[in-house]
């Protein structure tokens, strides 16, 4: 304990911001490693270099964890959005997002995201997490949409809602196969999930369960 306790005071000026963020990348990297369900605490915390009293101070269980890691995504997915308009190319700039997310970024991102959805089936401080996280996800890829929609720039055959839904859905996919498949191609992947959205978008596939009518093109 020597080590964590010569870390612990070197880093007296360190602020608890910067501690959570120490712990958490901490817990991430001993998410992918070892797993959540076989990570302890203690590892978490030989991992940041503190003792698990002190870890104890900032996170009361590992479940806290994943809402602290689930936060940093909530606040970078919010950041991703918010540069979006509503007139904008919806397709560019869900090919920047592919990019960023599924080749810029490590794939231990998407490793991590699987460890996290195996401990929502069976822990519900971690499924609390991760629904609020989706409605937060869906409820503003939906606003913007309908925002799309309303200034003629988004077909109107389908729920902005519903269309919100799909893009989770199909960008979850891309996820799983990038963390479990050694050659998944990213841009040929995302290059095909871009081309359905875009028929989408545009009015050519309608997810209405009544049927849709014909509607011109935006």
């Amino acid at each position: 304990m020597l080590g964590n306790d010569l870390w612990e005071r070197s880093a007296e000026g360190e602020g608890s911001a910067d501690r959570r963020s120490r712990i958490l990348d901490a817990a991430e990297r001993c998410f992918v490693r070892s797993g959540f369900h076989r990570t302890t605490m203690q590892d978490v915390a030989t991992e940041a270099g503190m003792s698990a009293g002190n870890l104890y101070r900032y996170f009361r269980s590992k479940g806290a964890i994943v809402a602290g890691l689930t936060e940093w995504d909530r606040a970078e997915m919010a950041s991703d959005l918010s540069v979006i308009g509503a007139g904008d190319d919806f397709i560019a700039a869900f090919r920047e997002l592919g990019r960023k997310h599924f080749e810029d970024e490590p794939r231990e991102r998407a490793v991590l995201c699987l460890e996290i959805w195996a401990e929502a089936t069976r822990n519900h401080e971690v499924a609390a997490t991760a629904r609020e996280f989706e409605h937060d996800l869906i409820t503003r890829l939906t606003d913007l949409i309908a925002a799309a929609q309303a200034n003629g720039s988004v077909s109107t055959q389908s729920e902005a809602r519903d269309i919100a839904v799909l893009i989770a859905t199909l960008a979850d996919g891309l996820f799983v196969r990038r963390a479990l498949l050694p050659d998944f191609d990213a841009e040929r992947e995302v290059r095909h999930v871009l081309t359905i959205l875009g028929a989408l978008l545009k009015g050519h596939i309608c997810l209405s369960q009544g049927g849709c009518g014909a509607e011109a093109s935006p």
